[in-house]
């Protein structure tokens, strides 16, 4: 099996590279990225993991259609993770927006469409349900509110295309979190993580009663994994694990950082609320494994490399 990953050199696309490459039914793997987020410890850190006799990398944009149509021969599963996903300022910079994850995503559907690929997976966003008071699911109609949801939304109508033609699957992920080498910032999670063992102090934007959904990143790469060789509907599939209060996750980070400050910014606001049914399709592919959220947070913490405010032993 030979296998695409755009985006391959991100934060969740490196770990998939790594563990893709351990699979023993993957004969190749192409890593297509352009790295404008200079990003590059797929090329350190997992350099000594990963199988070199398999992984090839591509050095391109999503918008070069030329090099698209080279990268995909031979290709018989395509992963669509490049996208531009600063999500905390995603109603700044619509162009790029539509530039990336609109029209890039239109140019890969295009190349796909003359190629040879079987399968096609798409990682779009749960952000394109808007927000809603309600428990959100798969038959829920979308109604993204930002540049970026929207710009996911789009991708995901040129994806749709391809049902006709190949298996197509449109994963829509909640706010992913958690510990890998090519860590991204713009999870809440992430960011608080950081924050709170490097500065000691985290901010809360609105009032911090605003519930997300929530997955771990190694669970979206197992999960992307499972899609790989298991004949599935052409469909949309929510991918998450629990819903969460941003205040309750601030009571599990003073936990974990006893003497941790916080600040609010505009606490009057009443912010975007999202909460998905965790009971979602995608438990048909990829049964997810239940683990403490807290636990997770600790281990996430051991990961750094120092923490300026821990106690220090008086000799």
């Amino acid at each position: 099996m030979n296998i695409l990953v755009t985006g391959g050199a991100g934060y969740i696309g490196a770990e998939l590279v790594y563990k893709l490459s351990q699979c023993e039914d993957v004969s190749k793997i192409v890593v297509y990225d352009n790295l404008t987020r200079e990003n590059y410890n797929l090329f350190i850190s997992h350099s000594h993991k990963i199988n070199n006799n398999k992984v090839k990398f591509e050095l391109g944009d999503i918008l070069d259609s030329r090099k698209l149509r080279k990268v995909l021969k031979d290709i018989d599963v395509a992963y669509h993770l490049a996208a531009r996903v600063d999500t905390p300022y995603s109603n700044v910079d619509s162009h790029v927006f539509e530039q990336v994850n609109n029209w890039g995503t239109a140019e890969l559907v295009y190349a796909v469409e003359e190629s040879k690929v079987s399968k096609f997976i798409y990682l779009s966003s749960a952000s394109v349900y808007g927000s809603s008071k309600k428990l959100v699911d798969e038959n829920t109609a979308p109604n993204p509110r930002t540049f970026y949801s929207i710009s996911k939304m789009r991708g995901e109508e040129h994806a749709r295309r391809l049902m006709k033609k190949m298996e197509t699957v449109i994963v829509r992920c909640g706010n992913v979190y958690g510990y890998t080498p090519t860590l991204s910032f713009d999870s809440v999670v992430n960011k608080f993580m950081f924050d709170a063992n490097f500065t000691n102090r985290i901010s809360i934007h609105g009032s911090g009663k605003q519930s997300r959904s929530f997955i771990n990143v190694m669970k979206v790469v197992d999960g992307l994994i499972a899609l790989r060789n298991k004949q599935v509907r052409s469909d949309v599939y929510n991918l998450i694990d629990f819903n969460y209060e941003i205040l309750d996750i601030v009571d599990l980070m003073k936990e974990i950082f006893p003497d941790l400050e916080f600040l609010f910014i505009n606490q009057h606001l009443e912010l975007r609320e999202l909460k998905l049914n965790p009971e979602t399709r995608f438990n048909e592919i990829y049964k997810i494994p239940k683990t403490d959220f807290k636990e997770e947070l600790i281990k996430f913490k051991e990961r750094f490399a120092f923490n300026p405010y821990a106690s220090v032993p008086v000799n």
